[in-house]
This record gives C-alpha cells, sequence and structure tokens, in this order.
C-alpha cells in the first residue's frame, strides 16, 4: 500500500538553513515540500495558496513573527498543522507557541529524524515537542499551573489585536513611523494611533520598553542566530 504523502510549507528566513531542511525532507518518500517561505507575512499567503498539511515554521522573522503568522494562518486554514523551530527552548516562547496554535516545537539543532518523525505525528493528530520540552509541559500539566510570564502570548494575545502585534514588530525592529505606514499599507497617522495603543495597553511609555517586551514575547530576536541543519 502507497504511503500518503505530506505537503510540507517551509518558512524560515536564512536561506542556507531553509535549503538544509528542504534537502533533508526530500529524502524522505512521503515528505513534499510544496513551497517555501522567507517571512511571515509570505507564509500566510502562500499557506492560502498552497493549502500544505504541515508547516514548519522558524519563529523569529523579518515583517511579520512566526507566532503572528501561525494565528493568521489558523484561521484561514484551521486543519493545516504548525509545528514552530527555534533556536530558544525558553517556558516563554514554548508557551506562545502552543497559544499561537502550534502542535509542535522543536529547537533548529534537533535531528533530522526528530523533525521528520514531528511532521507525521501531528499529521496524524498528535503532538511533537523536543524531549526537554516535552518533560516540561508533562510537569506543568501534571501540576495544572501554566506558565504566566511577563510578555507571554496568553496575556498579550486578550489585548492586542493581529495588526497592533505587526506593528509591534517593525517597531521592535527599528522603523520609523514612515517605513512601518510603508510595510503595512497604512497612513502615518494610523502608525501612531497603534504606537499610542500598545503603549497604554502594555503600560509602557517609550520605544524602548515596547522593543524589550517585543524580545521578551518572542515576537523578535534580540540578536540574529544560525544554525546550520
Amino acid at each position: 500500500m502507497a504511503m500518503k504523502q505530506i505537503n510540507v510549507l517551509l518558512v524560515e528566513d536564512h536561506m542556507i538553513v531553509r535549503e538544509g531542511f528542504r534537502k533533508m525532507l526530500e529524502l524522505e518518500a512521503d515528505l513534499h515540500v510544496v513551497g517555501e517561505a522567507k517571512d511571515g507575512r509570505q507564509a500566510v499567503a502562500m499557506a492560502k495558496k498552497l493549502r500544505p498539511d504541515v508547516v514548519l515554521m522558524d519563529i523569529a522573522m523579518p515583517l511579520l513573527n512566526g507566532l503572528e503568522a501561525a494565528r493568521q494562518l489558523l484561521q484561514a486554514l484551521p486543519a493545516t498543522k504548525v509545528i514552530m523551530l527555534s533556536a530558544h527552548s525558553d517556558d516563554a516562547y514554548v508557551e506562545n507557541a502552543i497559544e499561537s496554535g502550534a502542535v509542535g516545537f522543536l529547537l533548529k539543532q534537533t535531528s533530522a529524524q526528530s523533525v521528520c518523525q514531528a511532521i507525521r505525528e501531528v499529521q496524524k493528530g498528535n503532538t511533537f515537542f523536543t524531549g526537554s520540552i516535552a518533560k516540561r509541559i508533562h510537569e506543568r500539566d501534571r501540576n495544572r499551573q501554566s506558565p504566566n510570564r511577563s510578555g507571554s502570548l496568553k496575556s498579550r494575545k486578550a489585548v492586542l489585536s493581529s495588526r497592533e502585534v505587526e506593528v509591534l514588530q517593525l517597531i521592535a525592529e527599528g522603523k520609523a513611523n514612515k517605513e512601518v505606514a510603508g510595510e503595512l499599507g497604512i497612513s502615518i497617522k494610523t502608525v501612531e494611533k497603534h504606537r499610542e495603543h500598545l503603549m497604554q495597553k502594555l503600560n509602557i511609555h517609550e520605544t524602548a520598553g515596547l522593543t524589550r517586551y517585543a524580545i521578551s514575547a518572542g515576537i523578535v530576536e534580540n540578536s540574529i542566530q544560525v544554525t546550520i541543519v
């Protein structure tokens, strides 16, 4: 009996890492890469067009991070499974990924065998987390306690709209209001209003505070890290 093919969309802003994942998946008869995206915004558009079974997505990306991309993507394609990739395994990152709708979380330095296993497991309807993370989640569930760090998506999700998250990311990336307006296709005045609302909702009073918040929430990284798979 022929093995059912699983269509995968790769989302990673570093080309060398993306190529590594593609070559790795191409060795598997049942895994087929249907497309590659270099940022979250492109990922959402491609997913709507290609309708992949599984999306393998980096968290930290320019323009639109993986967390917000997952939320937008899953609103349009609830049957699609999202596996998050990250160089970090902090509780806040993992919790944010789960809150975004991801059913898997892998560290970038994980083995090829684990990546392929994760894709197959989530396609079956299961969850898959890197070993050390899975253990922490099990402990958390056993204790009936959910991480509630400052910056967790759970708290942020309740107060920030998707557009506000997009504006926050671009501000944290150092873009001026005019650049943010150009990226999002909105007026500078609208950007200023979003910035004002962000500061009010988060009780933050300067741009540096917004940047620190974005870093703590996993929306942006404070340094670029490339891991070759």
